[in-house]
């Protein structure tokens, strides 16, 4: 009887559309950008979908930084590949000083497959940016992403979304 009962509430959990939503938006190199599509899509409440996906798409940059910052360290204890993070390093200086948080934010803030909080986080790390500038970048660049993507979804339900509701067979 409870294995009945815990198999109809994961069926149920399974079947939540914010479910989705959420995983998509986890995904590294979809991130929002399919997560807010998707739940407009399944006809949840647009702006709810993009102020869930923004926020799960913010959760993910501290792990992010956490799984690189001990990716690096392994890195840096075989010499040639610490020589060359360091070279990227020395050569990045000047264009981190230069145009680092506002560089990081535009980067991220491209709704492209590929260049969301992940990426983010990737390129940071590997041009030395402190983490917590890092953050407030990568962050800025997830919500100006986030607006892109969510009137980009919305106007094509609103426009083209008669498509969707063509039976075809």
């Amino acid at each position: 009887m409870y294995s009945l009962r815990f198999k109809m509430d994961l069926l149920q959990f399974l079947q939540n559309p914010w479910l989705y939503v959420v995983v998509i938006t986890m995904l590294p190199w979809i991130e929002l950008r399919g997560g807010i599509p998707t739940g407009i899509l399944l006809g949840l409440n647009p702006l709810l979908v993009f102020i869930v996906a923004v926020f799960v798409n913010c959760l993910i940059i501290y792990p992010s930084f956490i799984f690189l910052d001990w990716f690096f360290h392994l890195m840096e204890k075989i010499p040639w590949l610490d020589r060359r993070i360091k070279k990227i390093h020395e050569n990045a200086k000047p264009y981190v000083d230069k145009y680092g948080v506002i560089g990081l934010m535009l980067f991220v803030g491209v709704p492209l497959p590929g260049t969301g909080a992940y990426a983010g986080a990737l390129v940071a790390h590997l041009l030395g940016m402190k983490n917590k500038k890092a953050f407030v970048a990568i962050a800025l660049g997830v919500l100006i992403a986030g607006i892109a993507v969510f009137a980009i979804a919305t106007l094509f339900k609103e426009t083209l979304g008669w498509i969707l509701e063509l039976k075809l067979i």
